[in-house]
């Protein structure tokens, strides 16, 4: 499954019943809800980075990337925009990305 995969799963959720999807139930307590549950998922990673157990990081990591997809769907951003400005950043060092930010 790719991450564009995901996301069409998860936007074909959207406004279905909640009882019926566990991402459908997300999507309904709102953006403010689905972000919560996003930093939730990633302190979580953070914490098995930290731990150094690969097992458990690669789980939580699938949470976040799964939950940051959903966080966007929630404010209706499409994943493909997320993709095109990592593309439009290609090239360009870390460094000076960070420094030409307004």
């Amino acid at each position: 499954m790719t991450l564009n995969d995901l996301a069409d799963i998860i936007a074909s959720r959207k406004g279905t019943d909640p009882e019926s999807s566990w991402t459908a139930k997300l999507l309904s307590q709102g953006p403010e809800k689905c972000a919560e549950k996003f930093g939730e998922e990633a302190i979580e990673a953070i914490v098995e980075a930290v731990k150094g157990d690969q097992d458990r990081l690669t789980s939580e990591a699938a949470d976040v990337l799964y939950h940051l997809l959903v966080m966007l769907a929630a404010r209706d951003v499409p994943l493909e925009n997320v993709l095109k400005t990592l593309a439009d950043r290609q090239g360009t060092s870390g460094i000076a990305e960070k420094a030409g930010r307004t």
